[in-house]
């Protein structure tokens, strides 16, 4: 197999896996189906041994973990469309949660994430984006590790107290940005954002397994409270994707690509997003293709995506969209003028008229070319299409493979301790120096050992010596005191008999 069935039109849809790297598109209005497309298109990938890394942002995609359960309504969708050896299964699936609740803690560094995107988490307007990037240079020329938020907050506080030197050196400082970085830290922490930092951070390899069958691991992120912060959320995603990209070796077209990367409620890696960050993104994207990564937008309409980025994404299924208003009505118009057209088709129209489960699909044909857009049935998932209970995650959870690694937290020597360290080390006195006319220190006493101590006793207890000379002369005083006595005793009874 080296294909994934998609669906059915006229004819059998499919996303051919040598051009999975080709990147794609799945969009629609809420309730349209996106979520099953992605379930379909997520176990595809796993079955041709690709990795997968997904959000699960309503927790319904969890139900790749578990088996489906048939009815009358998926047989007879299955017969329809002409799958072939279907059959209800799980996939392989690994949680993982940045909050450690829901999964595996899944953290990296501050130092990894850098001042850009640390920035971008923390809502920073640009003066005070340009004190984190004297930070973060501050850290490096000075050799501190910056791995948790105590360590960034430590070193604002140092780049506060030296702010003379360091404006002097690295430029302006001033200590009402640095106070509105430590504002914004605080609410970061408060939202939860602490855990995300720290070690062991995440090891790219482990998103990169596959199981003992040679099925492609899926790896879902928990996403149903961490969309409540957007910026946190579409930072560490693009932080993810960047580290793809700058840790994999180019490798050229493959036969299956190395790890497809979902990325659900795409528009929030977009809205208010600086110039910079937007053509940092639109770099990766075109260029994470040769190093075998695939990445797949999934947002509610089209116009959500940069058409610098929409341009790149070969591979695209279109739900359902309602015109209800002006917006609406242009989002259809540039849904329906990005596909090939299929003379059978008045795309504009089908587009407001699609079904639960049906969409508008259009695959990378051989050579790379798009196909015309096809009306199709979506082929259903084999997991279950739903939310997993809590014991069913535990399960889960205990028998993944990389528990072990990331579920304790662990506290090196970083900047927080180095910083405390060398304060400590400035606030203890110093000796002061000794004058040309000072006296010379008295040496000490050197201390007697304890055979010594035994012969002639210390300040606590006499030696042995001492107490022995105290008893010889206890015994003489006695013997002569005797002596006397005895003498004037026999004088007052008598003397000596004559």
């Amino acid at each position: 197999m080296s294909d994934i069935l998609i669906g059915k039109g006229d004819l059998p849809v499919r996303l051919l896996g040598k051009y999975g790297n080709r990147h794609g598109l799945v969009a629609g209005a809420t309730g349209t189906g996106k979520s099953v497309t992605l379930m379909v298109m997520a176990e595809g990938f796993s079955r041709l041994g690709v990795p997968v890394v997904m959000a699960d942002v309503k927790g319904d995609i969890a139900g790749l973990a578990m088996a489906g359960v048939s009815n009358e309504k998926i047989a007879a969708r299955v017969q329809q469309i002409g799958v072939e050896g279907y059959a209800n299964e799980a996939s392989p699936v690994v949680f993982w949660d940045l909050y450690g609740k829901l999964g595996h803690p899944l953290r990296t560094t501050v130092s990894e994430v850098g001042p850009a995107l640390m920035s971008r988490m923390l809502e920073l307007n640009d003066t005070q984006s340009g004190v984190m990037d004297i930070a973060f240079k501050l850290a490096d020329d000075h050799g501190l590790l910056l791995l948790d938020l105590d360590d960034l907050r430590a070193l604002l506080n140092f780049v506060t107290e030296n702010k003379k030197d360091i404006s002097q050196q690295y430029g302006l400082v001033s200590p009402q940005s640095v106070a509105a970085i430590q504002r914004s830290l605080l609410r970061l922490e408060q939202d939860g954002g602490k855990q995300f930092f720290g070690e062991p951070a995440l090891q790219l390899a482990d998103l990169m397994r596959q199981d003992m069958s040679g099925r492609g691991v899926i790896n879902l992120l928990a996403a149903d409270q961490l969309i409540l912060r957007p910026r946190l959320y579409s930072s560490f995603l693009l932080w993810l994707l960047s580290e793809l990209f700058e840790t994999l070796p180019e490798v050229g077209d493959l036969d299956v690509p190395k790890l497809v990367f979902f990325f659900d409620e795409a528009h929030l890696l977009f809205d208010d997003c600086p110039p910079a960050l937007q053509q940092r993104v639109e770099q990766v994207v075109r260029l994470i293709r040769s190093k075998g990564v695939g990445v797949y937008f999934c947002s509610q309409n089209p116009d959500d995506i940069p058409d610098t980025v929409l341009g790149q994404l070969g591979n695209r299924v279109q739900h359902a969209l309602r015109a209800y208003t002006p917006r609406d009505q242009k989002a259809v118009r540039t849904a329906a003028e990005t596909f090939v057209q299929n003379p059978k088709l008045d795309v504009a129209k089908v587009i407001g008229e699609l079904g639960v489960g049906e969409a508008l699909v259009s695959m990378l044909l051989d050579k790379g070319v798009p196909m015309p857009v096809e009306r199709a049935l979506i082929a259903p998932p084999r997991c279950r299409m739903g939310a997993i209970t809590e014991a069913e995650r535990a399960a889960v959870r205990a028998r993944s493979p990389v528990g072990g690694k990331y579920d304790t937290a662990v506290n090196r020597e970083s900047a927080f301790e180095m910083l405390a360290r060398r304060a400590e080390q400035a606030a203890a006195p110093e000796a002061p120096a000794p004058g040309p006319n000072a006296p010379a220190p008295k040496p000490e006493p050197e201390k007697p050992s304890k055979f010594e101590e035994f012969l002639w006793g210390n300040k606590r207890r006499q030696g042995a010596v001492e107490a022995a000379a105290k008893s010889a002369t206890r015994t003489v005083a006695n013997g002569i005191g005797r002596q006397i006595l005895r003498g004037i005793l026999g004088s007052l009874l008598g003397g000596k008999k004559r």
